[in-house]
């Protein structure tokens, strides 16, 4: 087999959880294909460029990150996603807390946390994690940390108050640490 014909077979393994990832930050199918589209095609066209520095699916998916940021910069003419706070979720975020402010719960002890990245069942269960939260939701956290946009930039985009980004990466930050709480570290416990 070419080296031509591995590389397309890599390429067809990975387009599932590319695809996947696309449709979590776009929330629009024919703009997540798209996006995937043009990344597969990028590595296509210049497959030297890979350098074996990092995993091919990690180079794969930097890709596809640029092509997404560049489809939310180019979309802003969009139709706005309807806010998702409601009663329940507020409910949800109170629960977590004491009336002083404190957590109810202490988080469980993370082990070393280069190790816990490395492995490939963390961001399987960070994913799943990731597609519980509210769509509006998961999207705000992953414009901040996965395609590390600017606050003003997101604001724009989403059309939200600097105040309501960050209580919507707040509530991001804290449903995915009680899922990766339950789902993840105190299994390995």
């Amino acid at each position: 087999m070419t080296t031509q014909q591995n590389l397309h077979l890599e390429l067809e393994a990975i387009r599932p959880a590319l695809l996947r990832f696309a449709l979590l930050q776009l929330r629009n199918e024919s703009q997540a294909e798209d996006a995937v589209q043009e990344a597969l095609l990028a590595v296509l066209e210049k497959p030297e460029s890979y350098a074996g520095k990092s995993s091919f699916r990690t180079y794969v998916t930097g890709i596809l990150k640029y092509k997404i940021i560049d489809i939310l910069r180019s979309s802003s003419k969009e139709k706005q996603l309807p806010c998702e706070d409601d009663a329940t979720e507020s409910d949800v975020i109170d629960s977590l807390f004491k009336a002083n402010g404190h957590t109810v719960d202490t988080a469980l002890p993370w082990s070393e946390p280069d190790t816990e990245l490395e492995r490939k069942d963390f961001f399987r269960v960070l994913e799943v994690c990731l597609e519980k939260l509210p769509a509006k939701t998961a999207r705000v956290f992953m414009m901040r940390e996965w395609l590390d946009l600017e606050t003003d930039e997101i604001c724009k985009e989403l059309d939200l108050t600097t105040s309501n980004l960050w209580v919507l990466l707040f509530r991001a930050r804290m449903r995915l640490r009680e899922c990766l709480d339950l789902n993840w570290f105190a299994v390995k416990a």
